[in-house]
């Protein structure tokens, strides 16, 4: 069961939201996160690729990732991205990440969801609950009616976990992302707010 727990933190200037669920906590990025993000991307640069591009070899270092939660925390400031570490309970073990990004306001209301595990935690229900953590942060706090998720069609694992945290499949994008040398297709699935 998802806990409906959520805090937003004020240190030093920072918004920090810290998310509790029963498996995992999910909290967005500090500055100091640089390199376990970074140890993180690198562990699984090769089994991550299988169904996103692989990056430029400086992609894989601490000053890229820190980097990037700069631009994490900016966004998150101006409402349009709120990325999060997925964090083993009770402990500061990164397995993974998880964002709400590309926000968009009426007429729309809606917002992406992207997430990456870690590969030994995979097949664990930690991504579905992170997931789930995620997308009622968004309806519950960010005021949004929909969530989509963009999935390539052989990856039965993500499609498993949009299944179980109440996305649907509502059609098909034709040769949307270039992956390993090739286009490929994927599904969009959304979860829309009350569901």
């Amino acid at each position: 069961m998802v806990l409906k727990i959520w805090r937003l933190l004020r240190k030093k200037g920072e918004n920090v939201v810290s998310i509790q669920g029963g498996k995992c906590y999910i909290r967005t990025f500090y500055e100091k996160d640089a390199q376990s993000l970074t140890d993180l991307v690198s562990r699984n640069k090769y089994f991550w690729s299988t169904y996103e591009p692989l990056q430029r070899p400086e992609y894989y270092t601490i000053n890229a990732q820190y980097k990037k939660i700069q631009e994490s925390l900016y966004l998150m400031d101006s409402k349009r991205e709120f990325t999060f570490g997925i964090f083993e309970p009770g402990t500061n073990n990164l397995i993974g990440h998880i964002a709400i990004y590309a926000v968009k306001r009426l007429p729309y209301s809606s917002a992406f969801v992207g997430y990456a595990m870690d590969e030994i935690y995979v097949g664990k229900g930690i991504v579905t609950e992170a997931v789930n953590l995620a997308v009622q942060f968004a309806f519950e706090q960010v005021g949004l009616h929909r969530v989509e998720a963009y999935v390539s069609t052989q990856n039965n694992a993500s499609i498993r976990v949009l299944e179980k945290a109440g996305f649907q499949r509502e059609g098909l994008l034709r040769k949307l992302l270039h992956i390993n040398g090739e286009w490929v297709d994927h599904y969009m699935y959304a979860r829309l707010e009350g569901k």
